[in-house]
């Protein structure tokens, strides 16, 4: 479900650094211990007087308490709505005055913060996010205007074709399971939230166990160290998270929803594989060539540019803590669902039974390879690539390893890997839109 998200004061460029990379290799990352124990992965860079700070901690809106799905996503948005002695109003116009960018977000497995500052202002802007993460006020203003601007977005995604799809996807596949929890709740869940259901999930989410933090710019390793310990020394040891169970897949079922638009939205999902599988490099390849490559893949190829059934489609490794999924979607005019349908379940069984060849997957190879430095272009997106290697236990020598790893990948490799994902089981598909148009897609989804 996509909601849309409270903007916020930003520096034009913020987030921009002198880091002139040619490859991910260009990146010296350095592990940094705070006197308190607390740990980051640093890049510095002096050129500009900009610093940034991506952080997480594990617990993301799996964590959500049954019939209180959207607490933590209401959470997020009003973590920094007011904290300690400054009510909302005065705590977002100290970040405006000091040009600082402060705000969190939540995934299904971590709740994440990014901090924006010039160096001029980084004490400021590390004492706010302290402030916010030790003593948010959770106020009844700012948490029902949050309320209402999420349950707006709740309303409005009940005729959106994308959420629709998606959610009856998630659910056919894997049943009850968090992970078919909308980020944002249901209406009656969110409607129901109170201040005091975010004290308590703050209290269950925030703790130093599971923070994860990366920092890029103007800073240096001592500097850092002693900002560790103010911005995030006080808080709780520990979380209170709950176990996530690992996935199990109901894969191969047929899901539609009805809704009298002129394109019929098309989801696709199979089980997939996770982040240390030792199998995901040669997925990551696989995908590509199947639908991730944007416009050299097959599925556009045959999709749109030979058929021009849609404007675009793709598919894409979700390698979530709880299991792996590769998931896919498209949409085309309704009278064509069904031909859709038919075109994507060839390239599936073909890329199963087949694989590609060895020209194809020198091509991908090379731009996977070649692409890999687009990364690592600004702060913000380093910043967010060190706190993803940490959380996915990566290693802080990854970005050396891994153009190496994918060049390792063989032909081989690529199609046990596709008969692994695509061979094993049916894939299962949700389409919405009218009636006609999905009973030709579930016709041509059980191959008849």
């Amino acid at each position: 479900m996509s909601v849309a998200r409270l903007l916020k004061p930003v520096v034009t460029g913020l987030g921009l650094l002198g880091l002139a990379l040619t490859s991910a290799q260009a990146v010296e990352i350095q592990k940094v211990t705070s006197p308190g124990g607390i740990e980051a992965w640093l890049v510095e860079d002096h050129t500009v007087p900009l610093v940034a700070m991506n952080f997480a901690f594990k617990g993301g809106a799996t964590q959500d308490p049954e019939g209180k799905q959207g607490l933590t996503r209401l959470l997020a948005a009003t973590l920094d709505e007011g904290a300690g002695d400054l009510t909302s109003e005065e705590f977002q116009a100290r970040l405006e005055e000091q040009s600082i960018s402060l705000s969190f977000d939540t995934g299904k497995d971590y709740f994440y913060g990014t901090l924006r500052t010039l160096t001029a202002t980084r004490d400021e802007a590390f004492d706010l996010t302290a402030l916010a993460l030790t003593q948010p006020r959770f106020d009844a203003a700012p948490v029902d205007r949050m309320k209402t601007q999420f349950l707006t977005g709740i309303r409005r995604s009940k005729q959106d074709p994308q959420d629709i799809a998606s959610e009856l996807l998630y659910k056919s596949l894997l049943g009850e399971h968090p992970y078919t929890w909308q980020t944002e709740g249901t209406e009656e869940s969110m409607a129901a939230l109170t201040a005091d259901d975010l004290r308590a999930q703050f209290k269950r989410v925030i703790g130093r166990d599971t923070l994860m933090i990366g920092v890029v710019g103007d800073i240096d390793a001592e500097t850092l160290a002693s900002a560790l310990d103010k911005t995030f020394g006080a808080l709780p040891a520990t979380s209170q998270l709950d176990a996530v169970a690992s996935l199990e897949f109901t894969p191969g079922e047929t899901v539609t929803g009805l809704l009298d638009v002129p394109q019929t939205q098309i989801f696709f999902a199979l089980p997939g594989i996770t982040r240390e599988d030792p199998d995901y490099q040669a997925a990551y390849v696989m995908n590509h060539i199947l639908g991730g490559g944007s416009f050299t893949s097959w599925l556009y190829e045959e999709v749109r540019e030979k058929r021009g059934l849609t404007y675009g489609i793709g598919t894409s490794l979700a390698p979530y803590d709880a299991g792996g999924m590769l998931v896919g979607s498209v949409a085309t005019r309704a009278d064509r669902a069904g031909e859709t349908v038919e075109v994507i379940r060839e390239q599936l069984r073909r890329m199963a039974e087949e694989g590609p060849s060895e020209e194809e997957l020198v091509s991908a190879k090379k731009y996977l390879t070649g692409s890999y430095a687009l990364r690592f272009d600004t702060s913000a997106k380093i910043a967010a690539q060190l706190v993803a290697l940490q959380n996915s236990k990566l290693g802080i020598d990854y970005f050396d390893r891994r153009n190496g790893e994918i060049e390792a990948v063989t032909l081989d490799d690529v199609k046990r890997v596709a008969k692994r994902l695509l061979g094993a089981s049916a894939p299962t598909f949700a389409a919405v839109g009218p009636e006609a148009s999905v009973e030709a897609v579930r016709k041509a989804a059980s191959g008849g």
